[in-house]
């Protein structure tokens, strides 16, 4: 097993070992369902039914499937996101203890091991998360079930990019921090903040179009926009199936993300895979970066 494995494994461990970072990690998409439904699914009920005509009569199963959707969509686009910089404090508390250090002054490549801590990070954000989609398909399946398999699959797909945006994001960040305070601060500052930025707790449409020009840059919106496709299609799909016009759901859709727009052009969704990956890609570079320079310097 080569020196990358070793620390892989090393981290994975450590991580579920620490009851305290790992049932933080857990309990943070199970919260957002259980807020989510209670308080905020009556109120996206309301808005979603408001949208549509009052000559047309949607069945109860359909709007509630459809709600559902939004609801999973919005805890999923947070939880891949908060849930890597739970996963990713490992980092922080080898910098405290000394043990970094160690490694740095051994013969373990820079590149091995800022890969190994992205890596195990990504691991444990993923395990939690597709548990965390498990539960929200099964929620979805009992308010009512309008998503195809492939809507599925790529709603995996979805989560999988979302969390290497968010682990690498985390790693980056996490790599100027040294101490516990620090980690909790930034924490707590992603946790409140990040929900608004990427569109999940409001939809992007909903803001000012001057605040909308400047979250169009923010690749975290394109994997909002990207899960709350594919979460609803089926149930738009269903909709004009019972009559509801197409301009009428494409206006739904553009109020809640699922049409996406870069200034007043729309975002077509190989170019928002394209936008993620490329975020990813760019910020893992410069998390090796960061970590070679850091080992030139000691």
């Amino acid at each position: 097993m080569n020196v990358t494995a070793i620390l892989i494994k090393r981290n994975v461990k450590l991580f579920f070992k620490d009851k305290g970072m790992f049932f933080t990690s857990l309990i943070t998409p199970a919260i957002l369902l259980v807020l989510y439904a209670t308080f905020l699914g009556g109120i996206y009920r309301d808005s979603l039914a408001a949208g549509l005509p009052d000559t047309l009569e949607i069945s109860e199963n359909l709007l509630d499937g459809l709600v559902a959707g939004q609801l999973m969509s919005s805890i999923l686009a947070v939880s891949c996101v908060t849930v890597a910089f739970c996963a990713n404090l490992l980092m922080v508390q080898d910098k405290f203890s000394g043990a970094i250090r160690d490694f740095r002054v051994s013969p373990v490549r820079p590149a091995a091991l800022s890969m190994s801590y992205y890596a195990a990070a990504l691991v444990s954000t993923l395990i939690i998360c597709f548990t965390a989609v498990a539960v929200c398909l099964a929620y979805v399946a009992a308010q009512g079930w309008y998503m195809s398999l492939s809507d599925v699959l790529f709603l995996i797909i979805d989560v999988f990019l979302l969390v290497m945006f968010g682990t690498a994001l985390s790693s980056v960040i996490n790599f100027f921090l040294s101490t516990q305070g620090q980690a909790s601060a930034v924490g707590t500052i992603i946790s409140a903040g990040y929900g608004f930025i990427c569109g999940a707790y409001m939809p992007i449409s909903s803001f000012g179009k001057g605040l909308q020009k400047v979250l169009s840059f923010l690749p975290g919106t394109y994997g909002t926009s990207l899960v709350r496709d594919h979460s609803m299609r089926g149930a738009f799909s269903e909709m004009q199936a019972h009559g509801v016009p197409e301009t009428t759901t494409e206006i739904m859709k553009d109020a809640l993300d699922c049409n996406f727009y870069f200034f007043a052009d729309k975002v077509e969704t190989p170019v928002k895979y394209a936008v993620l990956a490329a975020a990813t890609a760019a910020l893992i570079g410069i998390y090796i970066l960061l970590n070679t320079l850091k080992k030139n310097r000691n």
